[in-house]
């Protein structure tokens, strides 16, 4: 069990909104209060020891059916007995918040008629709060309403964002559009929004003016969405910033020191990056589109779900308002595009665009179809403006250099680095590869993370092999590819019916006809490995 709960993306609940429902009767008699006491979801366990069975963030509710008979609630535990009850409290009580239990909520009746002193005691000890849950009320009512509460701010947050796209959107179109967005942006997070030019300068800014120590943490975080940076020889050493993932400091600003661009080959920075600095929640987006990275870098005193999304819409409107007419990337699209319709083929096309190498992603929402500002904020996010929304699947051309990473709220699928002659074939492999993070419910999926026994043999001896081999199936492109998920999915019917959009049987009819063509058993494990090598050629 991890340390740090994992938590899903919809809103957590505010314990307090749960006590203030009168038709529970909910009571606190015990552990901190306070609105930052937040719960995830509820959870039922009678177990002496709930530790495995949590991931965090829980409201767990127990009657005490497992609470030795010591704890008899009538005239208390015998003298004996209290000692070992107040070790069982404090034992149960510290799994729950080494599992990450958010609260816990104890019923009485009908085993317990009040709770124990000792429950009592050891939450106030380890700082978890504890709810009485009167005998009419239900663990599935309390539960219901942790659900219709989640429901309701979801929809306030799924409100919030649509307002602050619409609010974004007519500031970028004002006369003044780049400290119009800011300033919208500013008003939408409570806080302060920057703009940092190529040279780490502050070109335009809105909000409230953060602390000196603040200020100087957002400069050094938007360094870090900059192409990687290192010390000059004068200063002696490398400094490390802030790191791509959220980190707390305690510590006030260190020394800087002089810096340059790092030679190539060495760490690519990330689009995004997170810090939080005395109590002030940071972020900076690199701005795509430019070659400059422009960035942009938010304040907020909370760090809301709905934050994200609305500064990466930001990101996308300001590396529109700034990219096209600072560094022309507009235009060279534009010219890209044109050449290829007139029949120039990817590779020469490619300079117009970026040097080096290209991964493709194929990218779909968890919760509702992908739109335009979805797409393009999500393309901000990897690094890219080069970005296609089709049939629900958001397609992004991102430069190797920037690896893609997982996106809240959104299963990825990552080609293997290719040149650009070979983007059609990343192409099918970014689809493959979102389709068995799908089937398998993992947030990104690369193709070919690592090299296999395939790279033994010389290519065009694999290859051949391998037409030779599935000649009887490579007509029909349906049983090729029900093959090819099937097996990546270890024979899991209803796993390959998921990622293929079919029905199971469907699958079992498509791999009972493989089986027929090729004249095989597939549940041979080596016919299975074969088939799989040579279905990787192809």
């Amino acid at each position: 069990m991890p340390s740090a709960p994992a938590v899903p993306p919809t809103p957590p609940v505010p314990l307090s909104a749960l006590l203030a429902r009168e038709d529970l009767a909910l009571r606190q008699i015990a552990g901190p209060s306070g609105p930052g006491i937040v719960i995830h979801w509820a959870h039922t366990s009678e177990m002496a020891d709930p530790y495995p069975y949590l991931l965090g963030g829980e409201l767990l509710l127990t009657a005490g059916v497992h609470v030795p008979q010591a704890a008899g609630s009538a005239g208390g535990p015998p003298a004996s007995g209290v000692e070992s009850l107040r070790d069982y409290f404090d034992d149960y009580v510290s799994r729950i918040v080494a599992a990450g239990g958010a609260a816990l909520g104890f019923g009485l009746a009908p085993v317990h008629d009040t709770v124990p002193g000792a429950l009592v005691s050891a939450c106030d000890a380890y700082g978890l709060p504890l709810l009485e849950v009167p005998p009419q009320t239900t663990f599935s009512g309390v539960a219901r309403a942790v659900w219709q509460l989640m429901a309701q701010a979801r929809l306030a947050e799924l409100r919030r964002v649509t307002e602050a796209q619409q609010g974004l959107a007519v500031a970028a179109s004002r006369p003044d559009p780049v400290p119009s967005v800011l300033r919208q942006l500013a008003q939408r997070v409570a806080g302060r929004a920057v703009l940092y030019g190529p040279d780490g300068t502050e070109i335009a800014s809105a909000g409230r003016e953060p602390t000196a120590e603040v200020d100087a943490a957002l400069a050094e975080l938007a360094g870090v969405v900059r192409p990687a940076i290192r010390a000059t020889p004068a200063a002696g050493r490398e400094q490390d910033g802030p790191t791509a993932s959220t980190a707390t400091r305690d510590t006030g600003p260190q020394p800087t020191t002089a810096r340059t661009p790092a030679p190539a080959g060495s760490r690519p920075a990330p689009s995004s990056a997170t810090d939080t600095v005395s109590g002030a929640h940071l972020a900076a987006y690199a701005l795509v589109g430019t070659g400059q990275r422009f960035v942009l870098a938010v304040v907020s005193p909370q760090r809301e779900p709905a934050d994200h999304t609305i500064a990466s819409v930001a990101a996308v409107l300001l590396s529109l308002l700034t990219g096209e007419h600072q560094s022309g990337a507009g235009a060279a699209r534009s010219s890209a595009l044109v050449r290829l319709l007139l029949g120039a083929p990817p590779e020469d096309v490619a300079p117009l665009l970026g040097t080096g190498r290209w991964v493709v992603v194929h990218a779909r929402p968890d919760a509702q179809a992908p739109d335009a500002v979805a797409a393009s904020a999500l393309g901000a996010a990897l690094g890219s403006a080069l970005v296609d929304l089709a049939d629900g699947v958001v397609r992004v051309l991102v430069p190797a250099e920037r690896e893609p990473s997982a996106q809240p709220g959104w299963t990825l699928g990552v080609s293997a680095a290719v040149a650009p002659r070979d983007w059609p074939a990343a192409d099918t492999q970014a689809a493959r590869a979102l389709a068995r993070a799908r089937a398998t419910r993992t947030t990104l999926v690369r193709h070919g993370a690592r090299p296999g026994l395939a790279d033994l043999v010389p290519h065009d001896e694999a290859d051949a092999h391998a037409r030779a081999l599935l000649a009887p199936i490579t007509a029909v492109p349906a049983l090729t590819d029900t093959l090819r998920t099937w097996l990546s999915l270890h024979g899991s019917w209803d796993r390959t019916a998921v990622a293929l959009s079919v029905h199971r049987n469907t699958v079992r009819q498509r791999i009972a006809r493989c089986a027929a063509l090729l004249g095989t058993d597939l549940d041979d494990p080596d016919v299975r490995m074969e088939l799989w090598f040579a279905l990787r050629r192809i």
